[in-house]
């Protein structure tokens, strides 16, 4: 955390390999060229950008032969659908981008940049792997994050609407029913996890404050819930057993099978094998915690890269149930030495 240590490290030069790389930032970019016009040119290239990303990511649901403003109008509804997805299953699996600013945000609507993301251990709405991300880009912030995104994203589009009004109302609605679109993805999200036809806010809202009392590993927990338990045993296996909970653990604990009995009352009207095969397809029993990751490239940097492969085939398949060695190894809590820990539990921009 001194920022005047400096150590050396050895590195790598490594390729990352998208359908394309252009963010909402580059938009926004050849935006603010246009609306100040910097050159002759400015609007052309801005209308020549935002086809090409037409054209490369959206070539499947936008007709080509349409005008660029039927085009334009019909990009910021697929994009909002795409980003809205997106965030929403980034909180159901527990990840966190960390620095989610329009110059990491892919206009494709897809998961680009792995700057300095995290996932979720202890469950903290707030949790923030990044050392300077603060928590506006933080967990359950995402959405609020992802709002300002397509913000700049309709923002940078509107010059290329400025003769026509049809459209730039058309595009003013899109823009402005965000948040109940972003709404309508989380709570379909929740519901999901939680194995319910309709998503219930008192339910969810008396989980979250238990599951923040308690503290809870955020993957364990659902994939424990998964099984759909007898009683608040198997949940256990999730506790990290905060300081409020060990003031009054018989208090909590009798909140938490209150929930259970009302959960279970509410889940789909299913058999218990059918509800549990089908909320195991929703949450996963491993996520790749850099805690796993650090152990890995100190091999490898020491050339033995058998757990680096190991760590590579668990995460090729993170829903299904493996080996009882590899469960012991990568299903379980955080050690507590590792809390804290830079490398480990919060890292720079460039780590």
């Amino acid at each position: 955390m001194d920022p005047d240590v400096l150590i050396s490290e050895p590195v790598a030069i490594s390729t990352r390999v998208a359908p394309s790389f252009i963010r909402v930032g580059q938009i926004e970019l050849f935006s603010r060229r246009a609306r100040k016009k910097e050159h002759p040119q400015a609007m052309e290239e801005l209308e020549k950008i935002v086809l090409h990303l037409i054209d490369r990511e959206y070539g499947d649901v936008i007709d080509q032969t349409l005008a660029t403003a039927e085009k334009v109008v019909l990009l910021a509804r697929e994009f909002r659908s795409r980003l809205t997805s997106l965030v929403a299953n980034w909180i159901r699996v527990g990840y966190c981008q960390g620095n989610f600013n329009s110059d990491n945000c892919a206009a494709g609507g897809f998961t680009l940049d792995y700057g300095p993301f995290g996932f979720c251990d202890a469950f903290d709405p707030h949790y923030q792997p990044w050392t300077g991300g603060g928590r506006h880009f933080s967990f359950l912030n995402q959405p609020e994050a992802a709002e300002r995104n397509f913000h700049m994203f309709c923002s940078a589009l509107r010059p290329l609407l400025a003769s026509n009004q049809d459209s730039l109302r058309q595009l003013d609605e899109i823009e402005s029913d965000f948040p109940e679109a972003m709404q309508a993805q989380v709570e379909k999200m929740w519901a999901a996890k939680l194995g319910l036809a309709t998503f219930d806010p008192s339910l969810f809202s008396e989980l979250a404050t238990l599951m923040v009392k308690t503290s809870v590993d955020y993957t364990l927990f659902f994939r424990e819930l998964s099984a759909v338990p007898d009683d608040i045993g198997l949940l256990k296996k999730s506790f990290y057993k905060s300081s409020s909970y060990r003031a009054d653990p018989e208090a909590i604990d009798k909140r938490w099978s209150e929930w259970l009995t009302k959960w279970k009352s509410l889940a789909q009207p299913c058999s218990r094998e059918a509800l549990s095969s089908q909320m195991k397809l929703v949450n996963p029993k491993y996520s790749l915690r850099e805690w796993f990751v650090v152990p890995a490239y100190q091999q490898a940097a020491a050339g033995d890269y058998s757990l680096l492969r190991e760590l590579q085939d668990i995460m090729t398949q993170p829903y299904a149930e493996q080996s009882k060695d590899i469960e012991a190894k990568y299903y379980r809590l955080k050690s507590p030495e590792l809390f804290e820990v830079g490398g480990s539990s919060h890292y720079s921009c460039s780590s």
